[in-house]
């Protein structure tokens, strides 16, 4: 039998796509240690800029007809859909790092407090990236919501099982499994793994459809512009709510295979949803993996202006864009 495209030959994995590569080691200190001598980054704002404000999701669960998505910083959201209670790429540590005390630093304390979090149906993890999947959050999710589901992309379940998780599903691109009343498609994404050396692609990443209560979501995890999106939305969609990354894109030379930027992003969402007219749709947006951790050149408040204004270029609804602050919660009801 054929194996997917990709699956790389031999072990581990690959984007299928042309000019989908990410770059290497050399292009890396290209980058950091020559490129950023010769061109300045832009400022960053002070952290004060970025506001935490207190959620107001529902407890313990929301009711069938109301859907919330309340942001708790990076790709990390805590999404009610309905009455099911849905973390994506779960971290809460200090650092995105494999070290207490080295690494990128948050920004903004996490939206939620861990233990204040409702009771967890399931948990999405997208790639094994120390910004999106945090051994310290992942041992505290396990011993605080040992009945949560945990799905994963292949070659990750036995980390989350090793920290004492008793319900881990594995799945590959467009696979789907069902969970109580729920349906999740594990879907295609453009990135790369590696948590250490050695073990660069060894394991999967991917995003996330799911379809609960008459509520669908969408989570694309970390991903380069790609060409499923449409698939995706044929196939899993249409979303009511869908969480995309906006940030960690520059230098576009570099980044451009593996992050999106703001423009990149708008049209990707198109993609997923092009029959519908957005002031019909009400597809919630939420723009994710910005104004948390400081990964790349472009200043921390870059990403939500650019998306702003390629939303608005796009001529999609103003309303359907839900860029949160970090901690807020937004609602909304099922219009019948």
């Amino acid at each position: 039998m054929t194996s997917p495209s990709h699956h790389r030959p031999g072990g581990g994995f690959r984007n299928p796509w042309p000019d989908a590569a990410p770059h290497g080691i050399l292009d890396f200190l290209r980058w950091v240690v020559l490129e950023r001598r010769t061109r300045p980054r832009p400022a960053d704002p002070d952290r004060a800029a970025f506001a935490r404000v207190a959620p107001s999701f529902a407890v313990p669960r929301a009711d069938v007809d109301t859907l919330t998505v309340t942001r708790v910083g990076h790709s990390t959201c805590l999404v009610q859909l309905g009455a099911l209670n849905v973390l994506t790429d779960p971290v809460w540590s200090q650092r995105a790092s494999p070290i207490p005390f080295l690494g990128p630093k948050r920004w903004v304390a996490p939206g939620i407090d861990l233990d204040a979090l409702p009771p967890i149906d399931l948990v999405l993890i997208s790639h094994s990236h120390y910004d999106h999947l945090d051994d310290r959050t992942v041992r505290r999710l396990i011993a605080a919501h040992p009945e949560a589901h945990w799905l994963v992309p292949l070659g990750v379940a036995a980390l989350i099982a090793r920290r004492g998780a008793t319900h881990v599903t594995e799945l590959d691109w467009w696979k789907e499994t069902s969970v109580a009343d729920a349906r999740i498609t594990c879907t295609p994404a453009q990135h790369f793994s590696g948590r250490g050396v050695g073990d660069r692609n060894a394991t999967l990443w991917c995003g996330w459809a799911v379809d609960a209560g008459g509520w669908r979501m969408f989570f694309a995890g970390d991903t380069g512009l790609h060409p499923e999106f449409r698939a995706i939305g044929e196939r899993c969609g249409p979303f009511d709510v869908t969480l995309f990354p906006i940030g960690a894109y520059d230098p576009r030379w570099f980044m451009r295979p593996v992050h999106v930027d703001p423009e990149e992003a708008v049209e990707a969402v198109a993609q997923l949803d092009p029959s519908r007219g957005y002031n019909a749709s009400r597809h919630a947006v939420v723009p994710i993996h910005w104004g948390t951790f400081k990964l790349t050149d472009e200043s921390m408040d870059e990403p939500p202006r650019r998306a702003r204004a390629a939303w608005a270029r796009a001529g999609f609804a103003a309303d359907d864009l839900w860029l949160l602050h970090v901690g807020e919660t937004r609602a909304r009801r099922r219009e019948w």
